[in-house]
C-alpha cells in the first residue's frame, strides 16, 4: 500500500508540477514585462531618443552649444552689470554721508571706478 500511494502520490504529482512550473513562468514573465514597461516609460521621459538623434547630427549639437554659451554669456554680463551699477550706487550713498573712515575710502573707490569707466588712467 505505500509503494502504491507513493506511486499514485507520484503520478498525481507530474501533472501538477507543469501546471505549478507554467504559473511561476507566468509570475515571472508579468514581472518582467512591468520591469520593462517600466524602464520604456522612464527612457521616453528622459527624451533618449532625441538625445541619440541630437548625438548623430553633429552640426546640430555645436549650433545648439554656440547659442546657449552666447545667452549664457550676455546674461551673465547683463547681470554683473546690474550688480555692479547697484554696487556703485550704494557706495555713492554711503560717499554723501562723510562718514569719518568709511566716507574716504568710499569715496577713493567710487573715483577709481568711475575713471576706469571713463578710460582715463588713475
Amino acid at each position: 500500500m505505500d509503494e502504491r500511494g507513493s506511486k499514485e502520490h507520484g503520478a498525481t504529482r507530474q501533472p501538477e508540477e507543469p501546471q505549478e512550473n507554467l504559473a511561476a513562468l507566468r509570475y515571472s514573465l508579468n514581472a518582467v514585462d512591468k520591469q520593462l514597461q517600466k524602464v520604456a516609460a522612464d527612457m521616453e521621459r528622459t527624451q533618449m531618443a532625441e538625445y541619440v538623434a541630437l548625438l548623430n547630427r553633429p552640426i546640430k549639437l555645436i549650433w545648439r552649444n554656440f547659442v546657449s554659451g552666447t545667452a549664457r554669456g550676455v546674461g551673465i554680463a547683463l547681470g554683473f552689470t546690474v550688480f555692479a551699477a547697484t554696487i556703485l550706487y550704494v557706495l555713492r550713498l554711503l560717499g554723501a554721508l562723510n562718514l569719518p573712515i568709511i566716507g574716504d575710502y568710499v569715496a577713493d573707490l567710487v573715483r577709481v571706478v568711475q575713471a576706469q569707466l571713463e578710460g582715463k588712467a588713475y
